[in-house]
């Protein structure tokens, strides 16, 4: 009964719940075409998920990822503007990421600074960064073998090569975190950091190399999203870490720290995908889709604190009646 009643469980009934809903009011919802475009739509999204899942766990976040994503995009408008092949752009704006993760993490780790405050200031910092290197221009025409990459399916699915890529990595990132002494060190990080650094797991080193993770993917996102749609723009982005945040609280990472799972959050990747996609199908405009984006990101948090406030009240409540059930025997007893 437990498992049944557990948090990722419960998104991924409510993720079929949608898919049924919208299968049975929108008939165009349930198509081969609208679903590739539903997975493609959410394929920087997904990515980028992965690595907060991580650092979520760990007790951490990063709010600078969209804005490391507008960077990246903007970058490669620059370069690609200036003449340089997009085969060269590529790994260095990648290589920019993992700098902007470097410079999060280590105001973490050395200055002892909240990953919150950080990362808001440097969301900030990379969005203004991204707007002088390209200002307000838009670049596009980019090579159709590369944008072919970032729309297309795979051969004989309706998978976008993004969504296999984010299959793959996932796959990496469960085992990673679910069945190696590094995914029970974050646990441990995110649970009680001060015990796991008395356990000598090494707690600044393992943040640092998730910050850098998560700019290196955030500016892999970047690329995917500015050949997806062929414009890269320092605007590129803008929001998506709301969206990012709200997947893994939806999917049962706890934001304090030490608990979740990946699959939950991939339900809570493919639920917000397909909300997003049926809302868009019925007309509904973007300022409601965030504001459902906004109300699912509270639910998330405000419901498993709801639940562990409840629990000991409960937990009495059916210790009392078990003592009194036995008393009432005895006393109606000859």
């Amino acid at each position: 009964m437990a498992k049944v009643l557990r948090w990722d469980v419960m998104v991924g009934v409510l993720l079929v719940a949608v898919f049924a809903g919208g299968s049975f009011t929108s008939p165009g919802f349930a198509t081969i075409g609208n679903l590739s475009f539903a997975l493609g739509d959410l394929g920087e999204i997904a990515l980028i998920a992965l690595t907060m899942t991580m650092l979520v766990v760990a007790a951490e976040v990063d709010l600078s990822v969209a804005s490391v994503l507008g960077l990246s995009s903007a970058l490669v408008g620059a370069l690609w503007d200036g003449g340089m092949a997009i085969e060269t752009i590529i790994p260095l704006v990648v290589l920019v990421g993992a700098l902007c993760g470097l410079v999060n993490g280590l105001l973490v780790t050395k200055l002892g600074l909240p990953s919150l405050a950080v990362t808001i200031g440097t969301l900030a910092l990379y969005r203004g960064l991204a707007y002088v290197v390209l200002g307000d221009k838009a670049v596009a025409q980019f090579p159709r073998e590369f944008t072919a990459l970032a729309v297309d399916d795979v051969p004989g699915t309706f998978i976008p090569y993004p969504v296999a890529l984010f299959v793959l990595l996932a796959v990496v990132v469960a085992i990673v975190l679910h069945a190696t002494g590094f995914g029970r060190s974050l646990f441990a990080i995110g649970a009680q950091e001060q015990a796991a650094f008395f356990a000598g797991i090494r707690v600044k080193r393992i943040k640092l190399l998730l910050f850098v993770l998560s700019g290196t993917v955030a500016a892999f996102a970047g690329v995917v999203f500015t050949l997806r749609y062929g414009s890269a723009r320092a605007d590129n982005g803008m929001g998506i870490e709301l969206a990012v945040i709200a997947a893994v609280l939806l999917g049962g990472v706890d934001f304090d720290g030490g608990k979740g799972t990946l699959g939950g959050v991939i339900a809570g990747v493919l639920l917000i995908g397909l909300l997003r996609n049926l809302l868009m199908l019925n007309d509904v405009s973007t300022e409601i889709q965030s504001i459902v984006t906004g109300l699912l990101l509270i639910i998330s948090v405000l419901t498993p604190r709801l639940i562990t406030a409840l629990k000991p009240a409960l937990s009495r409540r059916r210790t009392s009646t078990d003592q009194v059930g036995p008393e009432s025997a005895l006393k109606g007893s000859p």
